[in-house]
Protein backbone atom coordinates (compact mmCIF):
# COMPACT_ATOMS: atom_id res chain seq x y z
CA UNK A 1 0.00 0.00 0.00
CA UNK A 2 1.37 3.37 -1.03
CA UNK A 3 1.20 5.99 1.72
CA UNK A 4 1.03 9.73 1.06
CA UNK A 5 3.50 11.23 3.52
CA UNK A 6 3.10 14.76 2.13
CA UNK A 7 0.86 16.12 4.94
CA UNK A 8 3.30 14.87 7.58
CA UNK A 9 6.35 16.22 5.77
CA UNK A 10 4.59 19.57 5.43
CA UNK A 11 3.79 19.74 9.14
CA UNK A 12 7.33 18.71 10.11
CA UNK A 13 8.67 21.45 7.84
CA UNK A 14 6.45 23.96 9.65
CA UNK A 15 7.86 22.80 12.99
CA UNK A 16 11.37 23.27 11.64
CA UNK A 17 10.56 26.71 10.26
CA UNK A 18 9.29 28.00 13.61
CA UNK A 19 12.17 26.37 15.50
CA UNK A 20 9.95 23.97 17.45
CA UNK A 21 11.63 20.77 18.60
CA UNK A 22 9.72 17.55 18.10
CA UNK A 23 9.69 15.61 21.34
CA UNK A 24 8.00 12.25 21.53
CA UNK A 25 8.01 9.01 23.44
CA UNK A 26 6.99 5.47 22.64
CA UNK A 27 4.99 3.20 24.97
CA UNK A 28 3.98 -0.43 24.51
CA UNK A 29 1.60 -2.07 26.98
CA UNK A 30 0.76 -5.48 28.49
CA UNK A 31 4.21 -7.10 28.54
CA UNK A 32 4.61 -10.15 30.78
CA UNK A 33 7.09 -12.50 29.07
CA UNK A 34 9.52 -12.92 26.21
CA UNK A 35 7.87 -13.35 22.82
CA UNK A 36 8.39 -13.01 19.09
CA UNK A 37 6.37 -9.78 19.17
CA UNK A 38 8.70 -8.34 21.82
CA UNK A 39 11.71 -9.36 19.73
CA UNK A 40 10.27 -7.52 16.75
CA UNK A 41 9.52 -4.46 18.88
CA UNK A 42 13.06 -4.35 20.22
CA UNK A 43 14.55 -4.87 16.75
CA UNK A 44 12.56 -1.86 15.52
CA UNK A 45 13.65 0.22 18.51
CA UNK A 46 17.29 -0.64 17.90
CA UNK A 47 17.03 0.12 14.18
CA UNK A 48 15.51 3.53 14.95
CA UNK A 49 17.74 4.05 17.99
CA UNK A 50 14.63 5.11 19.93
CA UNK A 51 13.88 3.56 23.36
CA UNK A 52 10.44 2.09 23.95
CA UNK A 53 8.83 2.27 27.38
CA UNK A 54 7.51 -1.20 28.15
CA UNK A 55 4.44 -1.17 30.41
CA UNK A 56 4.80 -4.46 32.29
CA UNK A 57 2.10 -6.14 34.41
CA UNK A 58 3.81 -6.68 37.81
CA UNK A 59 1.84 -9.69 39.04
CA UNK A 60 2.35 -11.57 35.76
CA UNK A 61 5.90 -10.54 34.84
CA UNK A 62 8.32 -13.42 34.35
CA UNK A 63 11.89 -13.36 35.62
CA UNK A 64 13.22 -14.13 32.12
CA UNK A 65 11.60 -10.93 30.84
CA UNK A 66 13.26 -8.93 33.61
CA UNK A 67 16.67 -10.37 32.83
CA UNK A 68 16.28 -9.59 29.14
CA UNK A 69 15.07 -6.03 29.72
CA UNK A 70 17.94 -5.32 32.09
CA UNK A 71 20.38 -6.26 29.32
CA UNK A 72 18.64 -4.11 26.71
CA UNK A 73 19.59 -0.54 25.85
CA UNK A 74 16.23 0.13 24.20
CA UNK A 75 13.58 -1.37 26.53
CA UNK A 76 12.59 0.82 29.48
CA UNK A 77 10.31 -0.84 32.09
CA UNK A 78 7.37 1.01 33.65
CA UNK A 79 4.49 -0.26 35.82
CA UNK A 80 1.24 -1.41 34.20
CA UNK A 81 -1.30 -1.72 37.00
CA UNK A 82 -1.05 -4.78 39.23
CA UNK A 83 -2.83 -7.77 37.60
CA UNK A 84 -4.49 -6.02 34.65
CA UNK A 85 -7.79 -7.21 36.08
CA UNK A 86 -11.08 -5.46 35.38
CA UNK A 87 -12.82 -4.25 38.55
CA UNK A 88 -15.33 -1.93 36.90
CA UNK A 89 -18.99 -2.35 37.88
CA UNK A 90 -21.21 -4.06 35.33
CA UNK A 91 -22.04 -1.82 32.40
CA UNK A 92 -19.05 0.51 32.89
CA UNK A 93 -15.86 0.71 30.83
CA UNK A 94 -13.08 -1.62 31.90
CA UNK A 95 -10.67 -0.36 34.55
CA UNK A 96 -8.46 -1.88 37.21
CA UNK A 97 -8.22 1.34 39.18
CA UNK A 98 -11.51 2.97 38.29
CA UNK A 99 -14.06 2.51 41.04
CA UNK A 100 -12.81 2.98 44.61
CA UNK A 101 -12.33 -0.45 46.17
CA UNK A 102 -10.71 -2.06 49.17
CA UNK A 103 -7.12 -3.13 48.62
CA UNK A 104 -6.49 -1.01 45.53
CA UNK A 105 -4.04 1.38 47.19
CA UNK A 106 -2.07 -1.57 48.55
CA UNK A 107 -1.90 -2.95 45.01
CA UNK A 108 -0.38 0.31 43.76
CA UNK A 109 2.43 -0.08 46.29
CA UNK A 110 2.74 -3.81 45.68
CA UNK A 111 3.10 -3.27 41.94
CA UNK A 112 5.93 -0.77 42.38
CA UNK A 113 7.71 -2.98 44.93
CA UNK A 114 7.45 -6.03 42.66
CA UNK A 115 8.79 -4.14 39.67
CA UNK A 116 11.69 -2.71 41.66
CA UNK A 117 12.56 -6.23 42.80
CA UNK A 118 12.51 -7.49 39.20
CA UNK A 119 14.14 -4.57 37.38
CA UNK A 120 16.18 -2.79 40.02
CA UNK A 121 17.46 0.67 39.25
CA UNK A 122 16.50 0.32 35.59
CA UNK A 123 12.82 0.74 36.48
CA UNK A 124 11.27 4.11 35.67
CA UNK A 125 8.57 4.66 38.36
CA UNK A 126 5.77 5.63 35.98
CA UNK A 127 2.30 4.15 36.46
CA UNK A 128 0.31 3.15 33.38
CA UNK A 129 -3.25 2.19 34.43
CA UNK A 130 -4.75 -0.66 32.42
CA UNK A 131 -7.20 0.60 29.80
CA UNK A 132 -5.73 4.10 30.46
CA UNK A 133 -8.33 4.75 33.15
CA UNK A 134 -7.76 5.77 36.76
CA UNK A 135 -9.94 7.30 39.45
CA UNK A 136 -8.58 10.68 40.63
CA UNK A 137 -8.70 9.40 44.22
CA UNK A 138 -5.69 7.20 43.44
CA UNK A 139 -3.42 10.02 42.28
CA UNK A 140 -2.15 11.17 45.66
CA UNK A 141 -1.59 7.56 46.81
CA UNK A 142 0.48 6.97 43.68
CA UNK A 143 2.79 9.82 44.65
CA UNK A 144 2.88 8.63 48.26
CA UNK A 145 3.87 5.13 47.10
CA UNK A 146 6.89 6.50 45.26
CA UNK A 147 5.70 6.87 41.69
CA UNK A 148 7.09 9.87 39.81
CA UNK A 149 4.81 9.75 36.77
CA UNK A 150 1.43 8.75 35.39
CA UNK A 151 0.71 7.92 31.76
CA UNK A 152 -2.73 7.56 30.20
CA UNK A 153 -4.07 8.48 26.75
CA UNK A 154 -5.08 11.77 25.03
CA UNK A 155 -3.72 15.25 25.88
CA UNK A 156 -3.19 15.92 29.57
CA UNK A 157 -4.99 18.73 31.35
CA UNK A 158 -2.14 19.63 33.69
CA UNK A 159 1.56 18.85 34.10
CA UNK A 160 1.34 17.56 37.68
CA UNK A 161 -1.75 15.63 38.73
CA UNK A 162 -0.53 15.30 42.33
CA UNK A 163 2.43 16.57 44.34
CA UNK A 164 5.51 15.17 42.58
CA UNK A 165 3.47 13.11 40.09
CA UNK A 166 3.98 14.26 36.50
CA UNK A 167 1.58 13.16 33.77
CA UNK A 168 3.15 12.07 30.46
CA UNK A 169 0.46 10.78 28.10
CA UNK A 170 0.33 9.00 24.78
CA UNK A 171 -1.60 10.62 21.92
CA UNK A 172 -1.73 8.10 19.10
CA UNK A 173 -2.68 4.42 19.28
CA UNK A 174 -1.76 2.58 16.06
CA UNK A 175 -3.99 -0.42 16.79
CA UNK A 176 -7.57 -0.73 15.53
CA UNK A 177 -8.93 -2.26 18.73
CA UNK A 178 -12.60 -2.03 17.77
CA UNK A 179 -12.14 -3.40 14.27
CA UNK A 180 -9.42 -5.63 12.90
CA UNK A 181 -7.30 -5.45 16.08
CA UNK A 182 -4.39 -4.94 13.70
CA UNK A 183 -2.64 -1.84 12.47
CA UNK A 184 -4.87 1.09 11.59
CA UNK A 185 -4.98 2.31 8.03
CA UNK A 186 -1.65 4.16 7.45
CA UNK A 187 -3.45 7.18 6.00
CA UNK A 188 -5.42 7.44 9.24
CA UNK A 189 -2.23 7.31 11.29
CA UNK A 190 -0.62 10.00 9.17
CA UNK A 191 -3.69 12.21 9.59
CA UNK A 192 -3.78 11.66 13.37
CA UNK A 193 -0.07 12.44 13.68
CA UNK A 194 -0.46 15.64 11.69
CA UNK A 195 -3.41 16.65 13.87
CA UNK A 196 -1.41 16.19 17.08
CA UNK A 197 1.63 18.02 15.71
CA UNK A 198 -0.46 20.90 14.41
CA UNK A 199 -2.19 21.27 17.77
CA UNK A 200 1.19 21.47 19.51
CA UNK A 201 2.54 24.01 17.05
CA UNK A 202 -0.60 26.12 17.46
CA UNK A 203 -0.35 25.95 21.25
CA UNK A 204 -3.53 23.95 21.69
CA UNK A 205 -1.90 21.12 23.68
CA UNK A 206 1.23 20.61 25.74
CA UNK A 207 4.30 18.80 24.55
CA UNK A 208 3.44 15.58 26.37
Amino acid sequence: MQVDWTPLRRELARHRAIGMALRFWWRDDDATKLSAALDQLETTAVALNVPVHLAIIPALAEASLAQHVKRSDHLVPVVHGWQHKNHAPSGQKKAEFGAVRSGAIAELQRGLDQMRQLFGTGLVPVFVPPWNRINPSYLAPLADAGYAGLSTFTPRQTVYVADGLMQINTHIDPIDWRGTRGLKDPATLVAQTVEVLAARADGAVGCV
